[in-house]
């Protein structure tokens, strides 16, 4: 019984997830980057972490991917850092989104703080 709940709740999980990348790809965020919680964190399944070009560009992509989870849940996830467009943390569940303009995301670099030693030095030389 507890298997069948924790792989629904996975599937729920994956689902929120491929939402958000793909709402995020809809609206053109740059350096995307999903990160698996599980096991890590009772907070949430996945982080996903992103960049948009300008403070105007990240309050859209947090309004639309606002939207889109609403419109599939029924519920409207919670929602911070909005109004000043800088970085904007959405809670989608099992799934928080963190979305920056990219110098705040330099300075901040919250995905160092969970992804692994391995995939991070991947990541530098990928940008390189």
């Amino acid at each position: 019984m507890e298997q069948a709940a924790a792989a629904r709740s996975l599937s729920e999980s994956d689902e929120m997830l491929s939402l958000v990348l793909s709402s995020l790809d809809d609206d053109k965020a740059e350096d995307v980057v999903a990160v698996d919680l599980r096991g890590k964190s009772s907070l949430a399944d996945h982080m996903v972490i992103a960049s948009g070009r300008s403070a105007r560009q990240v309050t859209a992509i947090a309004e639309k991917l606002s939207e889109r989870v609403k419109a599939r849940t029924g519920r409207a996830p919670r929602v911070e850092g909005k109004e000043a467009g800088d970085w904007v943390l959405i809670d989608c569940g099992d799934v928080i989104a963190h979305i920056f303009r990219p110098e705040v995301r330099a300075f901040y670099q919250i995905e160092k703080m969970w992804m692994e030693p391995a995939d991070i030095r991947a990541r530098a030389a990928a940008s390189a």
